[in-house]
């Protein structure tokens, strides 16, 4: 990974300046801090930040911005470095704001079913702090055990249980931010209903760290279901496993989580976790892993027979069910280390695509077809349930699609079949620094407009995750 750096623009004045509001030690200016916070998970891209800075409080942070707004320094805000769009790559150098030391769960309101976090909590942590109290927060992400709850509010992210239960913009309720000016503001209320005003929160969800940085996260508790089941399909065809995903929820079914697995990818994970635990032959092409939860097992067994009987319309192979919570655990870990398993083996290029879920026959064959005329191996899986695929790319000389004319050239037509079939080009990672070129695919320059008024009205100095989304605007 080559990495790429921008000097001159942090004097030692600046420094003296962080110094004094985060303490010497939080401010770091190292070679292997640089570069440790120079990269995410995107392909292999690499950005030195010229100082990293690590605030305590929203009273840090807002300090810290009016330095950078005053000054015109670019900032690029970061939570665990677990993003696939760049957004968190500090590309054109400057401040890199790190939130690993806002990791508090700040109150858990049993009463009204809210919890209050710090940004920089790590969403399993969340997770598993609210089970204890028999409730549920649903959006879980590949990355839980290591992604932060700030990272998933800048993406608006997913997971799994999307399917049943929505993205993480169904579950904010308000959000402390702190503006680029250094202004600190509440977004709305810790209510269930708010119609009052332009709706602040669920602008600032998924709008990458471009518009303000969010401090403070009040979100929404659902009661936990007691009990959940879980099974594995194997399918000769990767249509047919994808034509099964539409028929399950026609028929009336509404899995917890829905995924799809191809064998390639299935392969590449299993090596790398030494599992046996899904069988891997020539003769299976995908499984869906099916799960259902509720309070009432009878009906979900029920369900879960009624949906296995529908599936041998679709040449399912033979099904299997876990039996206990280290089976499930064991499956899950399978599917939740994929990207990480393709990455390892050279698939360095991911893009998030989302259709409408009968469609994703037709973008396989498409993924497919251009994976030939192109010279790379594409590996597919994703959330099946609710239309996104996740595309990993191998190709023998081309390991970062950002700045690559070819690989532009074939993701744009990759795009482009996926706006024809009503879909658009991020379902939950974001548009961030590497899929901005694709914009003008699915949106119209009105669209476009619109979003640069927006970060212009929020930031007008253009300081806050500049280039991501958006070129730099004049």
């Amino acid at each position: 990974m080559q990495a790429v750096s921008v000097k001159g623009l942090i004097t030692p004045e600046h420094i003296s300046l962080f110094k004094k509001i985060l303490g010497q030690q939080y401010v770091l200016a190292d070679e292997e801090s640089l570069q440790h916070y120079g990269h995410d998970e995107t392909e292999q891209l690499v950005f030195l930040p010229e100082v990293v800075l690590k605030p305590r409080s929203a009273e840090d942070i807002s300090a810290i911005l009016k330095i950078c707004n005053a000054d015109r320094l670019p900032v690029t805000p970061r939570g665990a470095g677990t993003g696939l769009s760049g957004g968190a790559l500090p590309h054109l150098g400057g401040v890199l704001i790190s939130s690993e030391r806002m990791n508090q769960i700040l109150e858990i309101d049993e009463r009204n079913l809210q919890v209050t976090t710090e940004p920089g909590v790590i969403t399993e942590v969340l997770q598993n702090a609210v089970k204890e109290k028999g409730l549920f927060y649903p959006p879980d992400p590949s990355s839980r055990g290591s992604c932060f709850i700030g990272g998933n509010i800048a993406e608006n992210s997913g997971g799994p249980k999307a399917v049943k239960y929505g993205v993480v913009r169904d579950y904010v309720l308000n959000l402390e931010v702190v503006l680029p000016s250094g202004e600190i503001i509440w977004t709305g209320a810790n209510v269930l209903k708010n119609s009052t005003g332009y709706n602040l929160t669920q602008l600032i969800v998924g709008s990458e760290g471009t518009l303000g940085i969010v401090t403070k996260i009040v979100l929404k508790l659902i009661p936990l279901p007691k009990y959940d089941l879980l099974m594995l399909v194997p399918f000769a065809s990767l249509e047919k496993a994808s034509e099964a995903v539409s028929a399950i929820f026609r028929a009336g079914f509404v899995p917890s989580a829905l995924e799809l697995v191809e064998i390639d990818a299935l392969k590449i994970v299993s090596k790398m976790v030494e599992s046996s635990a899904v069988p891997v032959n020539d003769d299976i092409a995908a499984h869906l892993i099916i799960e259902v939860d509720g309070n009432n097992m009878d009906v979900l067994m029920s369900d879960m027979e009624a949906i296995a009987e529908l599936l041998t319309q679709f040449e399912a192979g033979e099904i299997f069910f876990a039996d206990d919570a280290q089976q499930k655990a064991e499956l899950w870990k399978l599917r939740r280390r994929v990207a990480e398993a393709a990455k390892t083996s050279g698939y360095t290029i991911e893009e998030d695509t989302v259709v409408p879920r009968a469609e994703l026959p037709a973008l396989i064959r498409g993924v497919k077809a251009l994976g030939k005329k192109h010279g790379f191996a594409a590996v597919c899986y994703g959330h099946a349930g609710d239309g996104n695929l996740h595309i990993r790319i191998n190709h023998p000389t081309i390991k970062n699609s950002h700045g690559s004319k070819e690989m532009t050239e074939a993701l744009t037509a990759l795009f482009i079949l996926v706006k024809q079939l009503g879909g658009t080009i991020s379902g939950e990672h974001g548009i961030g620094l590497i899929q901005k070129p694709y914009l003008d695919t699915v949106f119209k320059e009105a669209n476009l407009r619109l979003m640069r008024e927006i970060k212009k009205a929020f930031d007008p100095n253009n300081i806050l995750n500049v280039g991501k989304i958006f070129d730099l605007i004049k």
